[in-house]
């Protein structure tokens, strides 16, 4: 269960991610085409310490990309290349926003995920003093039925672009309001 504040983000996760996503080598879409938030999912965080989501963004018409990010309330020593940059959250202060392929916590849910079967996480939301279930935008399921898995024995392979290829007998696998049909969003792969 993820539960989310009402607050505000400066940046906010798009405008974030417009001076990042354009750099990367799998963007596809104009750079200077604004960016839409299509759907998004959570994971949970074993320890309840790092916000786990993926973002499934567009730029303009090109097509949807998948964008999975960690928030920390501190820098991580040695994720440099990973680090998106930092946003101020009105009520858990600074956040530390990081590409989560290098976060060995989303690496760690995502593969619990994929081989247990599982899927996303319920969100929850105060409102008026309520809390209230939010409808996901996005539903993923693992293909899995495995126990946890020793994340040291596996390789985790991330769809940046949904709809391409990818290789991996247990997958996840998505849908979200515009595209009803399941389609993988990553594998992963026995070493």
């Amino acid at each position: 269960m993820a539960l989310l504040h009402r607050a505000d983000l400066v940046p906010s996760k798009l405008e974030l991610l417009a001076g990042w996503l354009p750099r990367q080598a799998w963007f596809v879409g104009e750079p200077d085409a604004p960016l839409t938030n299509v759907a998004s999912f959570r994971f949970d965080d074993p320890d309840g310490e790092v916000g786990v989501e993926t973002l499934l963004v567009r730029a303009g018409d090109g097509p949807v990309m998948q964008v999975p990010l960690t928030y920390r309330n501190e820098e991580v020593p040695g994720a440099e290349e990973w680090f998106l940059g930092t946003m101020e959250h009105s009520v858990l202060g600074t956040r530390w926003t990081y590409d989560a392929i290098g976060d060995p916590v989303y690496l760690g849910e995502l593969a619990r995920v994929i081989l247990t079967g599982d899927s996303q996480v319920e969100l929850w939301i105060e409102i008026d003093g309520v809390m209230t279930l939010r409808e996901p935008t996005a539903r993923v399921v693992g293909s899995g039925t495995e126990a946890a898995p020793d994340v040291d024995d596996i390789t985790v392979e991330i769809v940046r672009v949904p709809g391409t290829a990818v290789e991996g007998a247990l997958v996840l696998t998505g849908t979200w309001t515009d595209h009803p049909e399941p389609t993988v969003l990553a594998s992963v792969t026995a070493l």
